[in-house]
């Protein structure tokens, strides 16, 4: 590889973030856990949703004149508890918010346990520091009650406004959470006890690193133990026993290999102009120059003055100027599998910023030149 190592050249423009992160990528791959890699089919979690009340606040609650179904809600609430309120009866409430309430229920969780909720506001509450959440069920996929909410909710944020219309808000206080908030009335069958066999399905699809789990499974267990069903799957057989299909797992999960290496691609926030570029990636040879126009207009206003006697005023007159500058351009030669060292040295060489990396990857893509992924995230 060959670079133009010209005077004036400029400091690197990649973050020293992406480069760790670059450095990371290429160290060799360490011998990971088959729990890390995998998890067993059907062994999942569940969301939940609820819809809820919370009272209790200062009066941050919901505008009830541009939120209806606050009273409403109210209202069916009170006469569950034997409160009758007439029809043409319209509480101006400023202390009670409608929010909605969700959970995620993990695999094997049995009734009685406790899980965290989450409540967000639906309406126009300011707030929901000090608030309660009234008790609310929390329905599954199907329907179904798996657990019911209540508690005191715990907010991150807060927002204060005075008279004149001036206010301030850190974070987002129409949020909050309820640690330990619901609790579980009904489970959640899962098939890890059915069957013959337990599947394990990979985090990220690769044959490289399903025959490796079928080998270290094998070599553990004896052969013909699990067999790959595809890329992402690996079939492994089980005993009938439960407490022996606890242990025989957690022993399989424990496992240790070392997993095939990622393809080669190139990563681009193009929001942030972060770029991670994976150990893999190659480049054919190539030669970039990528340079940049900039193109100033100022004005520049300059005031005329009559003559004597003239009877004439005193007039400003408008100047603009226009400077356009190219920044120095500098040509770099890739030689044919270049490696991922070699493209940031020759990267830093001509000082790109990161949003200049970018666009020599894009143009590296459409010449053919990267052989890699490039993903714009």
């Amino acid at each position: 590889m060959k670079t133009n190592n010209g005077s004036g050249m400029r400091a690197s423009g990649v973050t020293s973030a992406v480069l760790l992160a670059l450095l990371a990528l290429a160290m060799p791959v360490a011998a990971e856990r088959i729990k890390d890699l995998a998890t067993i089919a059907g062994v999942r979690d569940n969301q939940l949703i609820g819809y809820g009340l919370v009272v209790g606040l200062d009066g941050t609650g919901d505008q009830t004149t541009q939120t209806p179904f606050t009273v409403q809600s109210l209202k069916s609430m009170l006469a569950q508890l034997g409160v009758t309120v007439p029809e043409n009866v319209n509480p101006q409430l400023k202390n009670v918010a409608a929010v909605m309430v969700q959970a995620t229920l993990p695999a094997f969780s049995k009734p009685g346990q406790t899980i965290d909720v989450t409540v967000s506001s639906m309406g126009n509450a300011k707030s929901l520091r000090g608030g309660s959440l009234l008790m609310s069920p929390l329905k599954g996929a199907d329907g179904g009650t798996y657990a019911i909410a209540q508690g005191n909710v715990v907010v991150g944020g807060f927002g204060f406004s005075t008279s004149d219309g001036s206010s301030i808000t850190v974070n987002v206080p129409s949020s909050g959470r309820i640690p330990n908030g619901a609790t579980v009335e009904r489970s959640v069958p899962t098939p890890f006890q059915d069957g013959d066999y337990l599947v394990l399905n990979l985090r990220e699809a690769d044959f490289t690193t399903a025959t490796r789990v079928t080998q270290v499974i094998d070599e553990a267990l004896g052969g013909g133990t699990a067999q790959a069903v595809d890329g992402a799957s690996i079939r492994v057989a089980a005993p009938l026993d439960p407490s022996q299909r606890v242990g025989y797992m957690s022993m399989i999960e424990n496992l240790s290999l070392e997993p095939g290496e990622a393809a080669a691609r190139v990563i681009v926030n193009s929001r942030t102009g972060t770029v991670v570029i994976g150990r893999n990636v190659r480049v054919s040879a190539a030669a970039v120059s990528h340079g940049s126009l900039t193109v100033t207009i100022s004005n520049d206003p300059i005031v005329s003055q009559p003559g004597p006697l003239s009877a004439g005023t005193t007039a400003v007159v408008p100047k603009q100027s226009i400077d356009a500058r190219q920044q120095e351009s500098r040509m770099f030669l890739f030689d044919p599998g270049v490696s991922l060292d070699e493209i940031v040295r020759a990267v830093n060489g001509v000082g790109a910023a990161p949003g200049d990396l970018v666009a020599i990857l894009e143009a590296l893509k459409q010449a053919g030149a990267l052989k890699a992924e490039l993903v714009v995230i």
